[in-house]
């Protein structure tokens, strides 16, 4: 089966039809995740405690691996397992063989969903078929299932995609807004599916069902910037000024809301911070989550992905800067975009 994309898998299933190897990756974690469940269910139904086997990339054993696929399910037609996170480049070449080497005798009565949602595999622009391919050794995987099952990218939607999905989201609400004004919104949220759902609920909310104007949007909705707070951590973590600096700039021109940058900034690196004493500790992500109590784990899953580009000393380091850039900002009154380039310039100083 060659590649597929979301909306084609969801089609496969809506027909019943099951495939024993699926490797979902992309962009838009969201729809990874939700297409991962709707794989599950059509395998096992309601069945999940006795039919449903998952493995974490971090703490993988290959010999359970085989084991758990060479089962016969239970109350179910198919025994499902979900591997979340398992990456190639991090794992001994031995055991990627072992993988490799059971994915290629799934009994028919297996399912095995490979699904990656807390790191990005590298990647490069296939012109020829508009998409992303993965290049790094997870290309292993992408290509077994390119030939013996399902390939699925789930890519970040366009925002006139998403203005049919705002559309549909309003009117249930009982509410309206227009294309262009959806295909805005979508754009302020830059594309960001949970970001958008927030923003619908809180307009609905104010318009108690009065059509949704681009006043309203301008009002009330905080456009999100091309470049976000996570690209200048990123630009930080590799020492490329340039970038930084454009992140920066990118994130000024909202005038408006240039007292929440500097927290947004702070609250990115501490992320990354609690991920890397996370992982020094043994913990997993779903520890994090808990004990810190996010309120979407996908600002854990990437600071986890993200976390091992800098020190702990570092990170420490970028949060002191920034602590004290807070307290410069709300003692004096320097000009708040000198202030904060001074901040990144400092961070780009530090050393891991």
């Amino acid at each position: 089966m060659p590649f597929a994309d979301v909306k084609t898998v969801n089609s496969q299933l809506k027909k019943g039809e099951l495939h024993n190897f699926y490797y979902i990756y992309g962009q838009n974690i969201v729809e990874v995740e939700k297409l991962t469940r709707k794989i599950i269910r059509a395998a096992v139904g309601d069945n999940e405690e006795f039919a449903l086997t998952k493995f974490s990339g971090s703490t993988f054993d290959a010999d359970s691996f085989r084991d758990t696929a060479e089962m016969m399910p239970m109350m179910t037609d198919y025994n499902c397992i979900l591997v979340n996170d398992y990456n190639c480049e991090s794992q001994r070449e031995d055991i990627n063989k072992k993988v490799v080497s059971v994915l290629k005798e799934l009994p028919p009565q297996t399912v095995a969903i490979f699904n990656v949602t807390g790191f990005s595999p590298k990647t490069k622009n296939d012109w020829k078929n508009n998409r992303q391919t993965i290049t790094d050794k997870n290309k292993k995987l992408a290509d077994l299932a390119m030939k013996d099952g399902i390939l699925c990218e789930a890519a970040l939607k366009t925002s006139k995609e998403l203005a049919k999905d705002i559309q549909t989201s309003d009117s249930a609400r009982g509410g309206m807004i227009s294309f262009d004004n959806a295909c805005e919104l979508a754009e302020m949220c830059v594309s960001d599916t949970l970001t958008i759902k927030n923003e619908i609920d809180k307009l609905c909310a104010y318009t108690q069902g009065a059509e949704i104007t681009a006043e309203t949007l301008h009002l009330l909705v905080h456009r999100q910037n091309n470049v976000t707070v996570f690209n200048l951590a990123d630009a930080v973590a590799a020492f490329n000024k340039t970038a930084a600096f454009d992140a920066l700039d990118e994130l000024m021109q909202d005038k408006n809301n240039r007292g929440v940058i500097l927290a947004n900034i702070t609250n990115s690196f501490i992320d990354l911070y609690r991920a890397s004493c996370a992982k020094r500790a043994g913990k997993q992500i779903n520890d994090v989550y808990a004990d810190f109590s996010y309120k979407f784990e996908f600002k854990v899953k990437n600071a986890f992905r993200d976390s091992s580009r800098m020190s702990m000393a570092r990170l420490r380091r970028c949060i002191i800067i920034l602590r004290d850039t807070a307290v410069q900002l709300n003692s004096s009154s320097s000009d708040e975009k000198t202030v904060l380039e001074a901040a990144v310039t400092k961070m780009l100083m530090t050393r891991n």
